[in-house]
């Protein structure tokens, strides 16, 4: 028997909001800006809360005592994860819009000023083939990019540009963000991918080394990183960010890790949006790919969320980063945000 939990779909906001009817449509509206001085920790928190609240607050904003209803009711959620270290891989359509990229900032810096720790993952995104094109060079992707000028210029475009621009934002809302790739400190070493002749300077992991981003986790920083790494001789390779952010997961011994898409989850029956899977297990989704019903592009997902609960992390989830503040959504309510596998 399959072992999953199917419910029919609905908007994870419906849900979080339900129980007033003065709740605003976001969980934007839902939390209060709190005044205190001379606590950095509450100066981070006050940056974040603003920059969910700011752009939608209006005179039918909910009053006080409901925003702080919300706030308490999170309180097991932050209980449960405070301390405990939580990889995130950006990427898809939170990666291309400037809103939702903005949200997924302002969850991320939330997060962490109530004491969750965030090790951030990304990969280059839409602005490698937007470089690319500005230097007329045709991108030759197969689950990578395969052209070495794709790879040297996509790395200057991970780790120049995309990194540097996502730490300014983090840095921007009240946390302490360092950006780092997978080649510093040898954090990552890479090993040619099975598929080279094919993929080019697109690789696999070989080992992690977390030593360099221990000091920052532990000193309430947020790393980072950008899925590139080395060989042993010096030889850059693009990594695959959800393999990256999966090994980075099992080598912290993360408590969870999170990957951002371009869907709502797992879906029973990917033709119908409905059948979002909230809850599966590693023996119940294997049986999924099997019959056909996990396919394409979700595989290399759910297999990397596999490998990381085998290696020792806790739980891991698919969310739809289509969603604003899917982050929170995920992590401090029940309802979620797409799929949580477990082991």
């Amino acid at each position: 028997m399959l072992a999953a939990k199917i419910l029919p779909f609905t908007s994870p906001h419906s849900k979080l909001l339900a129980k007033s009817n003065d709740f605003a449509p976001s969980f934007q509206n839902t939390v209060p800006i709190v005044k205190f001085k001379r606590n950095s920790k509450i100066t981070c928190l006050k940056s974040s809360l603003q920059s969910i609240i700011s752009p939608e607050i209006d005179n039918d904003s909910p009053p006080a005592q409901t925003r702080v209803k919300i706030l308490s009711e999170a309180l097991p959620f932050i209980q449960k994860f405070r301390g405990k270290t939580i990889v995130v891989k950006y990427g898809g359509a939170a990666m291309k819009s400037e809103a939702l990229q903005a949200s997924v900032i302002a969850d991320i810096v939330l997060l962490a000023c109530v004491g969750l720790r965030i090790v951030f993952v990304h990969g280059g995104g839409p602005e490698i083939n937007q470089w690319l094109g500005r230097l007329n060079i045709q991108p030759n992707f197969l689950n990578g990019l395969s052209h070495p000028a794709s790879v040297d210029h996509g790395n200057r475009v991970d780790v120049g540009k995309v990194n540097k621009h996502l730490v300014a934002l983090i840095n921007k809302a009240g946390a302490t963000a360092v950006g780092l790739s997978g080649i510093d400190g040898r954090l990552l070493i890479a090993r040619p991918s099975p598929n080279s002749s094919q993929l080019g300077f697109v690789g696999d992991i070989a080992s992690v080394d977390p030593t360099i981003i221990r000091p920052l986790i532990d000193n309430n920083h947020i790393p980072v990183i950008a899925s590139v790494a080395a060989d042993l001789n010096g030889q850059p390779y693009n990594i695959n960010a959800d393999t990256a952010a999966g090994e980075l997961a099992a080598a912290l011994g993360a408590e969870k890790l999170i990957l951002l898409t371009d869907v709502a989850g797992i879906l029973e029956n990917r033709e119908d949006p409905g059948s979002l899977v909230k809850q599966i297990d590693i023996k119940g989704v294997k049986k999924m790919i099997e019959d056909g019903k996990v396919a394409g592009g979700m595989i290399p997902k759910v297999n990397c969320c596999i490998r990381s609960l085998a290696q020792g992390v806790r739980t891991t989830s698919i969310i739809d980063g289509r969603l604003k503040h899917s982050l929170l959504l995920e992590i401090l309510t029940d309802e979620g945000a797409g799929t949580m596998i477990t082991g």
